[in-house]
């Protein structure tokens, strides 16, 4: 039977147990500074999206070294070369994300709409790793919910902000 095509808690089942717990756990800093915006304190908001942003971008960077390491440990013979060239990107696009703060731009909301787009779109990188064998079976199972949920509460303190 295709892994789509089984039920959903077998599906996580396959996760290791810590894996997905401190995955999902992973979401509550995110969750924190969305609910921390929607009384609307301004002194709370702000802090909160600033909070956000530093999460995300730590979160997007450590993605990219998770990327890093699957593809040390991928068998030589494994075309993996290009996953050294991604792994790099997230750390990257978090660096030019300060820019608009470095120079007195408007802040932060269009940096946080960035990171959020970038942590849904590493999607595509996952993907490609299960593909080519270089990240576990499983690996789309956890990877999915967590980027739709991290990216998604990013990119909604961003329009908020």
């Amino acid at each position: 039977m295709p892994q789509s095509a089984s039920p959903p808690a077998s599906r996580f089942a396959a996760i290791p147990a810590n894996a997905r717990l401190l995955g999902f756990a992973g979401l509550l800093p995110q969750i924190a500074a969305f609910a921390a915006i929607l009384p609307g304190n301004p002194e709370w908001a702000f802090s909160a999206q600033a909070l956000a942003f530093a999460y995300a971008a730590i979160i997007f960077s450590f993605l990219g070294g998770l990327w890093w390491g699957l593809a040390a440990a991928a068998p030589a013979h494994t075309a993996r070369g290009w996953v050294f060239g991604m792994a790099v990107l997230p750390s990257l696009v978090a660096l030019v994300s300060t820019i608009p703060w470095a120079v007195g731009m408007t802040w932060p909301g269009p940096s946080l709409m960035l990171l959020g787009l970038g942590i849904v779109g590493s999607l595509a990188i996952d993907r490609r790793l299960v593909a080519e064998g270089i990240a576990p079976p499983w690996w789309m199972t956890l990877r999915v919910p967590l980027s739709l949920g991290l990216g998604g509460l990013t990119l909604a303190i961003g329009v908020m902000s």
